[in-house]
């Protein structure tokens, strides 16, 4: 599956229209697996405004997340419409303190 003009345009919107926008497996109150799960629980302790886009419930976007971003796994994490990574890179930010500082920039602006 190739990532259409279409798909890219609804992909771009949800991006820019949502200043913290997760893709993920389930959505923010139920997540389907553990590493959109982590996400979940990292910007919930750190009080962040999000949106999520349940990937399961939309196979083409699924699909074409991956490509847009070209990053293969999900979840995926968008700040200010700048791709910032999976599962494990939001991890390693959090603890390194870098996450906080881009979620409160997003949220101030």
């Amino acid at each position: 599956m190739t990532l259409t003009p279409e798909l890219k345009a609804k992909i771009d919107n949800l991006v820019t229209q949502n200043k913290i926008m997760v893709f993920m497996k389930g959505n923010k109150l139920m997540p389907q697996c553990g590493f959109s799960n982590n996400v979940v629980q990292i910007l919930n302790q750190l009080g962040a405004t999000y949106e999520t886009c349940d990937v399961l419930e939309d196979p083409e976007i699924r699909q074409g997340i991956k490509e847009y971003s070209s990053w293969p796994t999900i979840p995926q994490l968008y700040i200010s419409g700048e791709f910032i990574g999976g599962s494990d890179v939001v991890i390693e930010m959090y603890n390194k303190q870098e996450l906080q500082e881009k979620v409160e920039v997003a949220l101030a602006s």
